[in-house]
């Protein structure tokens, strides 16, 4: 059964007229009544009763009008939605992200994709930069925001976000009361990290900070979460080297000193597989990017 043989049993039963249907469809008469005949004998039912006077519905015709009216409107949902596919504007993403840009970058981005992409659904799960990666690889996640410094060969990576890097001390530390600090000035201070287990390359990074600074950083708790970093540091457990915005809405018993742009930045990526390219993601990216404006 084919959509036009559909449109033009339709078009003649709304009009009750093989001259007007003809008209509006721009057919000859003799071609839509040959449309209209295959359609009965492949439906095996006759639909329209006609004589040179009159063309009216036959009881299964008046029946088939709704179904034929139904099944134009799903063909052109269906055409509407795999156009609006194609165009990225429709789907389901599975978003991951570290838990440390909860509140500072990811809330912007979504609220950006759900007003610009009502009909696409998103997953938000929490989670560590070293799983990412590997959901990502075996597909369980379209998109990640991860901590850089991050090298893969497989996956793609567009810059979210770019922050200084601030010490953090208990509020009682000795060097707390200084204005300003070098790293040279923590070479003797036990450290607490965001472990190399959940993200290496940030791991890596705070150390050639200090590296770079004269000194091997004395680490002496890692943890998989900053925010608990922080709360290790007011502990007194060590210091930290962490972005800034991570210790901006929690500065209860901790110091924090500024370090220059010149020392490094802290850097946000979305993730996304290479060989995972569809028009969804290059909508996702697209309005990432000028949301968060790196």
């Amino acid at each position: 059964m084919e959509l036009k043989h559909l449109t033009s049993f339709l078009a003649v039963a709304e009009r009750l007229s093989f001259i007007r249907a003809a008209e509006h469809l721009h057919l000859s008469q003799p071609a839509l009544s040959s449309q209209i005949q295959h359609l009965e004998e492949e439906l095996g039912v006759t639909l329209l009763y006609r004589n040179r006077r009159v063309v009216r519905l036959t009881p299964e015709g008046e029946i088939f009008v709704e179904e034929a009216r139904a099944t134009l409107a799903r063909a052109d949902q269906a055409i509407e939605r795999v156009r609006k596919v194609a165009q990225g504007e429709v789907g389901h993403l599975r978003i991951a992200f570290v838990s440390s840009v909860a509140i500072e970058i990811v809330p912007g981005i979504v609220t950006a994709v759900r007003n610009k992409l009502p009909n696409v659904s998103l997953d938000l799960r929490n989670m560590r930069s070293s799983l990412q990666v590997q959901g990502l690889l075996n597909g369980t996640v379209d998109i990640g925001f991860v901590r850089l410094p991050l090298v893969h060969d497989d996956l793609s990576l567009q810059v979210a976000h770019r922050e200084p890097f601030v010490i953090v001390l208990p509020k009682d530390h000795a060097l707390a009361k200084r204005p300003r600090l070098r790293l040279a000035d923590l070479k003797r201070e036990p450290f607490v990290a965001y472990g190399r287990h959940w993200a290496p390359g940030f791991f890596d990074s705070i150390v050639r900070l200090c590296s770079d600074a004269g000194f091997t950083p004395n680490i002496v708790q890692e943890t998989g979460e900053m925010y608990t970093a922080i709360a290790l540091v007011a502990a007194g457990v060590g210091v930290a080297i962490l972005p800034r915005s991570i210790v901006l809405a929690q500065r209860a018993n901790i110091a924090v000193k500024p370090l220059p742009a010149t020392v490094g930045l802290s850097e946000i990526a979305i993730a996304t597989r290479k060989d995972h390219d569809t028009p969804l993601l290059r909508s996702f990216l697209k309005i990432a990017a000028k949301a968060s404006k790196a």
